[in-house]
């Protein structure tokens, strides 16, 4: 039987930490093969749509799971949130994920994020026809990397500020939904991509209009992108007219960050998929 524990989030975020012999709170995470996650539960009933959300490089799931500014967004609407923990580059170092960068990296987090999805399923009643895959900055490449190597693994995915490195693949495994976003005044990770060396080690983020040329083969939408303006001014170019899944791409004014309403707009999104 599951009990629901309060943890410190707001009563406006409708929400409780799910626990299942204490795990799922900031400081008895669930355990999975590889690493661990935490979960928070809305007040609804089974079986629950969810959001795997990947956090940015530096953070942790314990930490995130604890930010009512992520997490009520997603429980307001019946969301499960469920926010696994990523890995260090190094002994000692901040976490990050194992995105396809040319590093090698300890642990394969598609495998680690599909043991984490398989868990959550089976422990918190999750509905696995809608299960969103979202992420910031390296979470966000941790996305895309999920929806081009394991495309069965999320109904949508959704990236903000982070999109292919370098080695790019050519195709990816199938078509898919992607949702990405991305600031027209990031610096850190540039919307052109750009070089960087860290701890002795080259890396390459990759164009992001190259990346979503990849997806553009592989789901079959080689045409003109419906374009459209928003009144803070983002622009928007949709490609729905594929052979299969679909692609959003939402540049906004802002640098390396989540915008404003982000949440809200994803979530419209991911319930409108056919």
């Amino acid at each position: 039987m599951l009990t629901l524990v309060l943890l410190g989030l707001s009563a406006a975020a409708g929400a409780s930490l799910a626990q299942d012999a204490a795990c799922g709170a900031p400081d008895a995470p669930c355990t999975v093969a590889g690493g661990t996650y935490h979960v928070a539960l809305p007040e609804a009933a089974a079986p629950l749509p969810a959001v795997i959300w990947l956090h940015g490089y530096g953070r942790s799931g314990a930490a995130m799971i604890q930010k009512p500014e992520y997490v009520a967004p997603f429980t307001r609407r019946g969301y499960a949130v469920i926010m696994p923990s990523g890995q260090p580059f190094a002994p000692d170092s901040a976490l990050d994920w194992g995105v396809t960068d040319g590093y090698d990296w300890a642990r394969d987090d598609i495998a680690f994020i599909a043991a984490v999805r398989d868990d959550a399923l089976a422990r918190f009643g999750l509905d696995p026809a809608r299960i969103l895959i979202a992420g910031f900055s390296r979470g966000g490449s941790m996305v895309w990397d999920l929806a081009c190597r394991a495309p069965e693994l999320g109904r949508g995915f959704a990236a903000v500020a982070g999109a292919f490195w370098e080695p790019m693949p050519a195709r990816c495994e199938a078509p898919a939904h992607l949702f990405h976003t991305h600031g027209f005044g990031d610096r850190l990770v540039p919307f052109e991509g750009r070089e960087v060396r860290f701890q002795d080690f080259d890396f390459t983020q990759g164009n992001v209009m190259k990346g979503i040329d990849v997806w553009r083969r592989t789901n079959g939408c080689m045409v003109s992108a419906r374009n459209s303006f928003g009144e803070d001014g983002s622009m928007q170019k949709d490609w729905k007219a594929c052979g299969a899944g679909s692609i959003r791409l939402r540049l906004n004014r802002g640098g390396h960050g989540v915008p404003a309403g982000w949440r809200a707009a994803v979530l419209d999104w991911f319930e409108a998929l056919p």
